[in-house]
């Protein structure tokens, strides 16, 4: 919590022997819903933080890295994504650049609390001014339930856009939903799932490579990047895909893209795929 001196949000991780903190000027609004607490925070060079349930989720400033690794890597790598579906993704930054794709038919956005989505429309505008585009919907039901339930082969995309492994978002990470992915996807459909720090959750990045693998999924892809405002700076996110390789995507589509981003372009796409050996290594890339 801030000190009473100079006000500061710290987030520490006893796991890793490290924090992250941000200098605050007040909080903005704080709740318990009946799945976890959020708070916003107003900082002085980070525009506006959202904690949940202690842990940094979105801030104005560097939201912009995760939200487009989440979403244009497979977007671009797939040949024409009608039909994506973003499991969690509350804050609705991650539908807002799925849905800059004109390809995209339909983008359905299945978060279990609806406090997420609404705390972002008014703190976070900017990251929802795609909820009312007429392909998109939103759904605050519970995502799990949802993929199980879904019709076999109608989705082209799937994107894990979760908390931590811990809470509401506990069973995102395991072979069982990632079975309900598989099913739901038509061949050649992509899995995207957030997989946290390649440097401290390490194991749990290859639990997740195992539970895909294991669920069926033939190809798989961990992307990095940076993400200043999560554990050690540095975040992952793994592609899986049925029935077809990860060793290419569109670049000149890429390259020729009619919408704009702040990180992504073709040249981060190829660096992105490129390993480094630590990591080739411990995954046996």
């Amino acid at each position: 919590m801030p000190t009473q001196q100079e006000q500061w949000f710290d987030e520490r991780h006893g796991y890793a022997g490290s924090s992250i903190g941000f200098r605050v000027t007040q909080r903005l609004h704080a709740e318990r819903t009946p799945f976890q607490s959020i708070e916003v925070w107003d900082t002085t060079d980070w525009g506006k933080l959202m904690v949940i349930d202690g842990c940094t989720m979105v801030t104005t400033r560097d939201n912009f890295f995760y939200h487009e690794m989440m979403a244009h890597p497979a977007l671009f790598t797939h040949p024409r994504a009608r039909r994506v579906v973003v499991i969690g993704g509350g804050d609705c930054g991650t539908l807002r650049e799925v849905l800059k794709h004109d390809e995209v038919e339909s983008a359905i956005q299945v978060e279990i609390d609806e406090r997420v989505t609404r705390l972002a429309e008014q703190y976070f505008p900017e990251l929802c001014e795609s909820n009312n585009d007429p392909r998109a919907q939103l759904l605050f039901i519970d995502g799990i339930q949802w993929m199980a339930e879904c019709e076999p082969e109608t989705l082209d995309i799937v994107i894990v856009d979760s908390t931590d492994p811990i809470g509401p978002a506990e069973g995102l990470f395991n072979e069982a939903f990632y079975k309900s992915c598989l099913k739901a996807l038509r061949n050649g459909g992509i899995l995207v799932q957030q997989s946290e720090s390649p440097l401290a959750h390490l194991p749990l990045l290859k639990n997740i490579r195992k539970a895909m693998k294991g669920a069926g999924f033939q190809a798989q892809r961990t992307l990095t990047f940076p993400q200043p405002c999560y554990p050690t700076g540095w975040w992952s996110a793994t592609l899986a895909r049925k029935g077809v390789d990860l060793e290419d995507f569109r670049e000149r589509g890429a390259e020729m893209k009619q919408f704009p981003t702040c990180y992504y372009n073709a040249q981060i796409h190829k660096a992105a795929l490129a390993m480094p050996e630590f990591l080739r290594e411990a995954l046996q890339a």
